[in-house]
């Protein structure tokens, strides 16, 4: 219970500036370079925050006999103070998504300290806490930083079983050529820190949940009734988005459908497929619930 978070990725754009002749050229670097300063800024204190959070879950925990149901009665709590004080990003699930993180990530901090690359965001982080196999997580962790994927790149890549279908392929290059095909569009939002309603709620800034739909859902509603053709007979469109709440975590489906023939809801893919199989698989069609 001693790990402490070090300050890592110092940034300065003052020092960063090299004036060229090409005013324009000169304009988009410092504006491009201060949105990243300013999202390295708060993606450091957010994650510093939720990791000391957890840390302070966990130190209390080690202190009761019954350590679950101890641990459980604190995040109850701390969950109805913490939220009638500072909002709702502190419901009882992102309490334990800080508890996991730290449990899982333990030094993060020191193991970053001497890496220039520094952290991912905090909503990365969250959607690796999703994967339970160590090698794999490790291995998405470090994909996703060097590649640099957009969180739905990553939660994608995690839903398709994108590491172990590497694992078995004797043609990596096919299968990694497929995956950056299908999530360009998810790669090309510069300001996607800016519109994570996550950011918005530790700013204390109105979230806005316009700010959450990709271009590809936008372009599926637009056109729902030839999408809703292709699905077959009987399929009526319910909500997008769809919030599913369990105590310890929070899980979004994409595009849920009633088929009125079937009598079954049906959902377009979850978002975590180790709790939800039964979803639609990777090939992107819709399968009924069982």
């Amino acid at each position: 219970m001693e790990n402490k978070p070090v300050n890592i990725g110092q940034n300065s754009i003052m020092n960063n500036f090299v004036k060229t002749d090409d005013i324009l050229k000169d304009m988009r670097g410092i504006i491009e370079t201060s949105q990243k300063a300013a999202y390295q800024a708060v993606n450091t204190t957010l994650v510093q925050r939720n990791w000391l959070i957890g840390y302070r879950i966990a130190s209390e925990e080690m202190q009761g006999e019954e350590r679950a149901k101890y641990g459980a009665e604190i995040i109850k709590k701390l969950s109805k103070e913490l939220s009638a004080e500072y909002g709702k990003g502190f419901t009882k699930s992102n309490l334990y998504s800080f508890y996991s993180f730290y449990k899982t990530y333990p030094e993060i901090f020191q193991t970053l300290s001497g890496k220039s690359q520094g952290l991912l965001s905090w909503s990365h982080y969250a959607v690796l806490l999703q994967v339970n196999d160590e090698k794999a997580r490790a291995w998405y962790e470090k994909e996703a930083t060097e590649q640099t994927w957009s969180v739905r790149t990553l939660q994608r890549n995690i839903s398709s079983q994108y590491y172990y279908r590497m694992l078995q392929t004797q043609k990596r290059e096919i299968v990694e050529n497929e995956m950056k095909a299908i999530t360009t569009e998810y790669q090309t939002d510069k300001l996607e820190f800016i519109k994570n309603p996550v950011i918005a709620e530790f700013l204390g800034l109105a979230s806005n949940t316009d700010f959450t739909e990709s271009d590809f859902e936008k372009s599926i509603l637009s056109n729902l009734q030839k999408f809703l053709m292709e699905l077959g007979k009987g399929y009526a469109f319910v909500a997008r988005q769809q919030h599913i709440h369990t105590e310890k975590q929070d899980y979004f489906i994409d595009l849920v459908f009633y088929n009125y023939i079937l009598n079954v809801l049906c959902s377009d893919r979850f978002e975590n497929t180790e709790d939800y199989t039964s979803g639609c698989g990777s090939d992107g069609h819709v399968y009924p619930h069982v």
